[in-house]
């Protein structure tokens, strides 16, 4: 039995361990042991021969232990911090224009068609399934126009256990595709409704979050309203910016008065510590100072980036400023809802940029791995409760199993630990068919209970 001054543990797990701290983008912890109390809270991380006083203070047995296998370890939950749920509709398909365009012709009127709950309900449900089956604990989601539909989006998440951002989206200018924008009032009125109700819901990890779609789409009035509710509210916000170089275009033309993309956010109180932004391939330096400044942070989603030839987002100046980075799908643009093809993206990107004599070098798979997990905590301002397995921090892990029965990729004797975790990530392409188990806050969320 445990102290009855101390919660009861739900789970003892005893193997290698593989995270990032702050003073390491990948610290691999072998014979370790790491105790999850009943309320999902981490409660110590401690070499095996600490077993003995930690089973005298804990209260757990031997035959409590769960043993991983060498073959086996367990890492962090996946953050991302940007992705469409509605999107996923047609992901992997319908990437053969730009953005602007692409927006046009697929995006807008998928998305229209979410007015319909079933349909949503449909869509919604797959998505949520799909990334907590490869492996995303916390996601970030972009929703649609339609507030009820968004609702349903954050009750599914609830559901399934996942941890989540969902935002309805706010867009009052679309001259392309018109029956798919709102009225002004509408969007405001419609977007306090929606952080209202979902407040009221007092889901356990589910928040909302302001969501204008991208400057293009919005005028300043409702980018003003939008500003003066998310600071009312004290609420997160998400948006895109300088995603290509047409964008940048519009933005210039449409609020002339604006120095640059990012001061349009920033003079109608969008861009705090508390806003993420998407892509930002384009930011000048000047910009880049103003998000270390108010503490913005920034998605970069390179698979979107080379899908809709947008550009590539320079990760090593990102964070000489000091500004808060982490990794997103940002599916559909992005055709995998795979945070692991994120990891190899963003070493893609980086490694082109060191090709073309723009910076020296390339990104480490440890760092990439890094702004997956921590980082992608730090963009959405839950580095304080996930992203690494410091004690006081809710458990959120992926069970990794590297020789699954239908693994994408062959081990060899001769491969050592290390050697496996660059494959894993990149060389041998590890996907959810090597993610065994899911854990949320101490819950195990995968393999999906016949309740959901």
């Amino acid at each position: 039995m445990g102290s009855p001054h101390r919660p009861l543990l739900a789970h003892v797990f005893r193997g290698t361990f593989v995270h990032s701290t702050s003073s390491s983008p990948m610290e691999i912890l072998h014979g370790h042991l790491l105790g999850v109390d009943e309320r999902g809270t981490i409660v110590f991380l401690e070499e095996t021969h600490q077993q003995e006083q930690l089973a005298k203070k804990w209260g757990f047995k031997p035959s409590d232990i769960r043993e991983l296998s060498n073959h086996e370890f367990i890492m962090p939950g996946m953050v991302d911090t940007h992705i469409h749920a509605p999107q996923y509709s047609f992901t992997g398909t319908r990437v053969d224009l730009p953005l602007l365009q692409w927006l046009t012709k697929y995006t807008f009127p998928t998305e229209a068609k979410f007015k319909d709950s079933d349909f949503a309900e449909e869509v919604y449900t797959r998505v949520v399934r799909r990334t907590l089956k490869n492996g995303t604990t916390t996601a970030c989601y972009f929703a649609t126009i339609h507030t009820d539909a968004s609702l349903l989006l954050a009750e599914i998440v609830d559901k399934f256990g996942q941890r989540a951002f969902v935002g309805k989206v706010c867009m009052d200018l679309n001259d392309t595709v018109p029956e798919y924008k709102e009225m002004t009032s509408d969007s405001v009125q419609e977007t306090e409704r929606f952080v209202r109700e979902l407040l009221e819901k007092r889901y356990a990890r589910v928040q909302p979050i302001i969501t204008p779609r991208f400057g293009p789409s919005c005028t300043e009035d409702l980018l003003c309203a939008l500003g003066d509710l998310a600071q009312a509210r004290d609420l997160h916000v998400q948006s895109h910016i300088s995603e290509n170089e047409e964008e940048l275009k519009i933005v210039e033309e449409l609020f002339p008065d604006c120095q640059n993309y990012t001061e349009l956010y920033d003079k109608n109180k969008l861009l705090t510590s508390k806003t993420v932004m998407a892509h930002a391939c384009y930011l000048s330096e000047e910009e880049l100072k103003l998000f270390s400044l108010r503490g913005a942070a920034i998605s970069h989603c390179p698979n979107s980036n080379f899908s809709l030839s947008s550009g590539v987002l320079n990760v090593q100046k990102v964070l000489k400023h000091h500004v808060k980075l982490g990794l997103g799908t940002d599916v559909a643009g992005g055709y995998s809802a795979s945070m692991l093809d994120a990891i190899r993206k963003t070493m893609i990107a980086a490694n082109t940029l060191q090709i073309n004599k723009v910076n020296e070098t390339g990104l480490t798979i440890a760092e990439a791995f890094q702004l997956a997990t921590l980082g992608g905590s730090q963009v959405l301002g839950l580095d304080d409760v996930i992203g690494n397995f410091e004690v006081g921090k809710e458990f959120d892990a992926l069970l990794i199993n590297t020789k699954a029965s239908d693994s994408p990729f062959d081990m060899f004797s001769t491969d050592k630990f290390e050697v496996t975790r660059t494959g894993l990530m990149l060389k041998k392409k590890c996907d959810d068919r090597n993610i065994s188990e899911v854990y949320v806050a101490g819950k195990q969320v995968v393999p999906f209970s016949s309740s959901v």
